[in-house]
């Protein structure tokens, strides 16, 4: 006999406390293995696939994909045993005979490793029959899953209305109905023998407040063409304006935006610098030929590596600040976070140990962390933990930024793009490669001679890169 079991939201670490569904694995009906992903989900930090540590069959999916879910509500129910007869002619399940059991606690991303199997769908008469008889174990069964159901007919006509007896199981979606005033004896039930199920019920709701919100809108029509809507907070807003939710990377960016303004007592300081003899190094280094030949040095690689050694002579900006105590938390190590624009947003990845690597091995972490920026596989490990960001703006075309310190760093340098511009060079009028370079630092943890001499150093490391053979 079968036993269904709840999976929940696993607790997805790093404070995260909310997920939205981006795409689901499996069906119901499906027969998935221990460990195997059953959805893709994005947080704030990262899109990632969530293993379900159950065997057996998926009997249902709670969200549909766009649905925002917190840590500890429910994904899906599997029905974990066979049920008689549901093995097929001679194939394999797809679990073996441990799977009546589950991997214990699950970490989005990851699992005990056991292979996925591949997915089967068990026909509707048995997986009927295998949850019917299956008694419920271990967290209590929500019986409100929202699954693929055929459409349901909302409002059916007076005369059709049952006087029987509703055919609703569920106390939670007779509540739902309550509370929404809708009539469950002019709803037609998409389950098995007309049963009225939660997915019924969210449509009738749904297609209330669309006929509801299109009577609104036709009535109030000509008052709002001429007088524009107030937004909460006192700004005249269009009828027709996008209403965009904050979530997912977006809200994330927000708030770490908003508490870092908000928090930290920041200050900006900038120089121009000379970057032709650094452009003049980076050629040098990727026109060698033999086993040096590869792989190239990026722009951003160099200047990475001559972050890492201005740290070293001023520790003060490799810090964080501990608000509770009170006190200045200076970090040993540099973990380099660099910005990425992606499709998705903007993300920090983090070079780990950045001290500890040279120019082209940080290069080559840089472009294996953008990749993975770029296809959205980035884990929570390598967007968090940060001591120091590097933020290269010039690749939008711009010269310069005052950059928003990523709480709870202390500082982030900005670079803008590198351009032919007239200087002044040893004494005459010449065309050079010029960069502007700005500081955001937090004030708290050191005074502005510290902040120039960082950014004094740095600008002479690009103008001069004999400067940093001293530290290599």
């Amino acid at each position: 006999m079968a036993q269904v079991l709840e999976f929940k939201l696993p607790d997805l670490g790093e404070g995260l406390t909310e997920a939205e569904i981006v795409r689901w694995l499996v069906e119901v009906g499906d027969v998935v293995a221990i460990d195997q992903p059953v959805v893709e989900v994005e947080t704030a930090k990262a899109m990632v696939e969530v293993p379900c540590p159950y065997g057996g069959v998926v009997t249902a999916r709670f969200g549909e994909e766009g649905t925002e879910l917190p840590v500890g509500a429910p994904l899906l129910t599997v029905a974990v045993g066979a049920p008689e007869g549901a093995s097929g002619s001679g194939e394999d399940s797809g679990s073996d005979p441990e799977s009546t059991g589950g991997s214990g606690n699950v970490l989005v991303g990851y699992g005990t490793g056991a292979p996925a199997a591949r997915r089967r769908r068990i026909r509707p008469d048995r997986l009927d029959r295998a949850v019917t008889e299956a008694p419920v174990s271990g967290a209590p069964l929500v019986e409100a899953p929202v699954v693929e159901a055929p459409a349901v007919k909302v409002l059916v006509a007076e005369a059709s209305v049952s006087e029987g007896p509703v055919p609703v199981v569920s106390p939670l979606v007779r509540r739902l109905a309550r509370q929404h005033d809708i009539d469950l004896r002019r709803l037609a039930g998409s389950g098995p023998d007309g049963l009225i199920l939660r997915a019924d019920v969210d449509r009738a709701i749904r297609t209330a407040e669309e006929t509801a919100t299109a009577t609104a809108r036709v009535a109030e029509a000509p008052v709002q063409a001429q007088v524009p809507a107030a937004a909460p907070n006192g700004v005249a807003v269009a009828v027709d304006a996008e209403r965009i939710p904050l979530r997912g990377v977006r809200g994330a960016v927000a708030d770490k935006l908003s508490r870092s303004r908000t928090e930290i007592p920041d200050a900006t300081c900038w120089v121009d610098a000379d970057a032709t003899e650094l452009m003049a190094v980076r050629a040098a280094m990727n026109a060698a030929t033999g086993p040096s030949a590869e792989p190239k040095v990026s722009v951003l690689a160099l200047l990475a590596r001559i972050c890492t050694a201005a740290l070293a002579r001023f520790p003060e900006l490799n810090s964080t600040v501990d608000t509770e105590a009170r006190e200045i938390v200076r970090l040993s190590g540099v973990h380099l976070g660099f910005a990425a624009q992606t499709e998705r947003g903007l993300v920090v990845p983090v070079v780990r140990d950045a001290h500890t690597r040279n120019a082209e091995s940080i290069g080559a972490e840089i472009a294996r962390l953008t990749e993975l920026a770029r296809t959205g596989k980035l884990s929570l490990a390598q967007l968090t933990g940060g001591t120091f960001t590097l933020n290269n703006y010039g690749v939008f075309g711009v010269d310069g930024s005052t950059p928003i310190i990523n709480h709870p760093e202390a500082a982030m340098l900005g670079v803008g793009r590198i351009m032919p511009k007239p200087w002044v060079h040893q004494g005459e009028l010449a065309v050079r490669q010029v960069v502007q370079l700005s500081l955001t630092f937090d004030h708290r943890v050191c005074d502005g001679g510290t902040a120039g001499g960082f950014l004094r150093y740095v600008a002479d490391c690009v103008e001069q890169p004999a400067v940093l053979l001293r530290t290599l």
